[in-house]
């Protein structure tokens, strides 16, 4: 680093300006392939020779330049340099408030540097200028090296968010974008999310603080974990594929040294067959000599052949009688052959009638399940139907008590509006009719305070009802899923019990076909033996004999299988039993509930009766009072015309009166 240095300042002395400080000093403080001038203000000469720097420099990996209050000209000089930069893989551009022309020189950058593969922009000002950034995501679309890019805090709209979507889509490189606290909105996010489908390889997008609705945010979650499975899922097959073709390259090179190998062997064969055909040669020269030396003795044993041809006429006559006798045997070999096919093929259609048996069974056992569910699902209905008349039930019961509190309403009303009228009319009679008056009201009193306790009565009646319908609910409802769950651990308990039994026949299947194929390999060893029995006629019997072992080995085994198979049968059939005993009770169960849930409906029928009687009763009292109240109403006005009566007689002799005494005369004409 010490040569980064002193080029630094050599380039900013050509230039004619003075090194900065602290820019020396974290030159000399660098790390190894990193270069952190965070939070130092850059002058353009400073950008200008480091980014002539960065051209040549091989060593720096990661460059750090975050709030550093680079000028517009200083990071278009920065970023010039880097375009030309091979070895640069990560890039800080934090806090530098990045405009117009900083985004056309990152643009120019991303078209042209192959290197780099995280960018940060965060707090810059790049989405405001709508071309510069549109330049800048044409870029993107056709960089294939980023893999990250933060743009977090850029102010990026909508028509931003729709320039990135389509450089998404045409790019297939990136997986990390963060757009965090921009101002995408309704539309960038659509935008967004139309253009995820297209790209399978960015599996981390965020988009907090941007306005975007929830379901937008959700859909990108959801696109982000499928191109994150469909990324884990490529690297495994790139694991793979590298791990196979290591294995591919390793089986050729074995090929190709077995083949090395096999061409020296074969040059030693060469040689050796060399070598053999000239000791063949000299073999050849002595057999020769051999040959013209028992030639002679041949002509000496023709002789002796005449008399050997007399010999052989007798040992045919003798092999004609052993072939005759192996013409015999080789009848009764067949016969037992035959014997043996036909007990087979008897033992074969004997298992076939069995499992013929076995599946009709099998088959009788899934008509009673089905049956059984129908019984079930009948039942169920049943319940649903019985459900469905309680709520009429409950209905009526509200519209009953809503009728009977309006008529009580209305009632008091009435009660209170002849009250009214009564006491109106009361204050008008004379004390004698208070007396009636006041028992006629403390009985109505008594009457309505009947009414409303009755009405209490019902009411309190009505919430045990509906009280004990929502508890018989309840136990219907949990008996109905207990009953579902049985059901269904039944059914998943017959399908695997089906599926066992089904192995377990296309085992003894197997086993019958293996041993099927042992007796055809038995009946050929037979036939060789057969055929080797015209050389070896005296062991032919042994043979036999041991066929005939194998062949009672084999019924006992089929005479087991048997019994197996008649035992599976009776256990199978004790298991159905037993579900139908269980399913028994479950219908037992029901038609129980059936019989409370008709109690439940004849007590609200005697619950409405009695409701309807008391209805008839209080409007019967209401009638009876209306007409005690048109009693009244008729004597008070008969009353009032006795009064009226009287006052127009008192008023008659009052005046007969005063005419006819004698003031009459001294008192003036009117």
């Amino acid at each position: 680093m010490e040569e980064f240095r002193h080029s630094y300042r050599r380039l900013c002395k050509e230039s004619g300006a003075e090194p900065q400080e602290t820019v020396l000093q974290q030159l000399q403080e660098l790390p190894r392939g990193r270069l952190d001038l965070a939070t130092q203000s850059l002058t353009v000469e400073t950008c200008r020779a480091l980014g002539k720097l960065l051209q040549k420099e091989a060593l720096l990996t990661e460059l750090i330049l975050s709030d550093c209050m680079l000028s517009e000209e200083g990071a278009t000089l920065l970023l010039q340099g880097l375009c030309a930069n091979t070895v640069v893989r990560f890039l800080d551009l934090k806090g530098n408030n990045l405009q117009a022309a900083g985004a056309e020189a990152l643009g120019q950058l991303l078209r042209q540097n192959k290197s780099i593969q995280s960018l940060t922009l965060e707090w810059n000002n790049l989405g405001p200028w709508e071309d510069a950034f549109a330049a800048f995501c044409g870029a993107l679309a056709g960089n294939g090296a980023l893999r990250q890019l933060d743009l977090r805090n850029n102010q990026i709209s909508h028509k931003g968010a729709e320039e990135l979507a389509l450089a998404l889509t045409r790019n297939a490189h990136l997986q990390q974008l963060d757009l965090r606290w921009n101002s995408v909105g309704l539309l960038g996010g659509r935008a967004l999310v139309n253009c995820l489908p297209r790209n399978r390889t960015l599996w981390r997008l965020e988009l907090a603080g941007n306005n975007v609705p929830g379901d937008i945010l959700r859909a990108v979650e959801q696109a982000m974990d499928h191109n994150q499975e469909r990324q884990t899922t490529s690297r495994e097959n790139r694991a793979r594929t590298h791990v196979l073709s290591k294995e591919v390259q390793h089986l050729q090179e074995e090929k190709s040294r077995q083949f090395l190998d096999l061409m020296e062997t074969i040059d030693k064969q060469r040689k050796e067959m060399a070598r053999s055909s000239r000791a063949s040669a000299a073999c050849v020269g002595q057999l020769q000599e051999a040959l013209n030396e028992r030639h002679s003795i041949i002509n000496a044993l023709k002789a002796k052949l005449q008399m050997a041809e007399a010999a052989l006429a007798l040992s045919e006559q003798k092999a004609q009688g052993l072939g005759e006798l192996l013409a015999t045997a080789e009848q009764e070999q067949r016969s037992l052959a035959q014997r043996q096919a036909k007990e087979r093929r008897l033992e074969q259609q004997e298992a076939a009638e069995r499992e013929s048996k076995l599946l009709r069974d099998l088959s009788a056992a899934n008509e009673k399940h089905l049956l059984l569910r129908n019984q079930v699902d009948e039942l169920e209905r049943k319940v649903r139907s019985q459900q469905e008349q309680l709520f009429l039930a409950r209905q009526e019961l509200t519209n009953t008590a809503a009728e009977l509190k309006i008529r009580a309403v209305q009632a008091e009303e009435r009660l209170e509006l002849e009250k009214k009228r009564s006491r109106q009319s009361l204050e008008d009679v004379e004390q004698l009719r208070a007396k009636e008056v006041e028992h006629m009201t403390r009985h109505l009193e008594e009457s309505e305070r009947a009414m409303q306790e009755r009405v209490q009565r019902l009411e309190a009646s009505r919430l045990s009802l509906e009280e004990e319908l929502s508890r018989v609910k309840a136990a219907a409802l949990s008996e109905r899923g207990q009953a579902e769950e049985e059901l269904i651990k039944a059914k998943n308990q017959v399908r695997l019990e089906e599926q066992q039994r089904l192995a377990h026949l296309e085992e003894k299947l197997r086993l019958l076909a293996q041993a099927r194929d042992e007796a055809q390999s038995a009946c050929l060893q037979q036939r060789q033996t057969v055929a080797d029995a015209q050389a070896r006629a005296s062991q032919l019997s042994l043979q036999v004999e041991g066929l005939r072992r194998r062949l009672e080995e084999l019924q006992q085994e089929l005479s087991n299988k048997d019994q197996e198979k008649v035992a599976e049968v009776t256990r199978v059939r004790v298991e159905l039993r037993e579900q139908n005993g269980r399913l028994q009770a479950e219908l037992t169960a029901q038609e129980a509930l059936k019989e409370k849930v008709a109690a439940l409906e004849r007590q609200l029928k005697v619950m409405a009766g009695d409701h309807r009687e008391a209805l008839l009763d209080r409007e019967s009292e209401n009638a009876s009072l209306r007409e005690k109240l048109r009693l009244k109403e008729a004597e008070i006005a008969r009353i009032r015309e006795e009064e009226a009566q009287r006052a127009s007689f008192l008023q008659n002799a009052v005046l007969a009166y005063v005419q006819g005494s004698p003031l009459r005369a001294l008192s003036p004409q009117k």
